[in-house]
């Protein structure tokens, strides 16, 4: 039996408040030092962002329905890296709870390769954090290969007033 067809499209305004429902799973795997509420609130930044900018065309959106409502969205668009190389970059991908480990995020995935590819672009790039060792993971087994290190410690010392 082959991998079941996961439905991908284009998100519309009538799929912004089943996208937003899943932006507190972007906050998953931040650094515990991190603030928690303001990660909670920048996962539904991000997503309104990506939203407004699809309708730009400046990247695109793109949903996996089924009959509870949205069960996962990837955001995509052009970005260039510091080489000059013109790249697709996945800003957000998240699977409802509900759906996850049924090939959605896979299925997502590679919409977003296709959206890239049929826009003349020749890498997949992503951030995540550290410590989400799931999407790492899930990541590394699609072939995504970690490229960059970003490395944070404490200013030591009061703060300056």
């Amino acid at each position: 039996m082959g991998e079941p067809i996961i439905p991908i499209r284009p998100a519309d305004d009538g799929d912004r408040a089943g996208v937003f429902e899943l932006a507190p799973r972007l906050a998953e795997g931040v650094a515990p030092w991190r603030d928690q509420a303001e990660a909670l609130l920048a996962g539904r930044r991000w997503l309104e962002e990506s939203l407004d900018a699809a309708k730009t065309g400046d990247g695109a959106v793109l949903v996996a329905a089924d009959a509870d409502g949205i069960a996962g969205v990837i955001t995509v668009r052009a970005s260039t890296h510091f080489t000059g190389e013109r790249d697709g970059y996945i800003g957000e991908l998240v699977v409802a709870r509900r759906a996850a480990r049924r090939g959605i995020g896979r299925a997502l995935v590679a919409a977003a390769d296709e959206w890239a590819r049929d826009h003349g672009l020749r890498n997949l790039t992503l951030h995540t954090g550290a410590f989400n060792t799931g999407a790492r993971a899930f990541y590394a087994d699609l072939g995504f290969a970690e490229e960059e290190v970003r490395l944070t410690r404490p200013i030591s010392g009061p703060p300056e007033s």
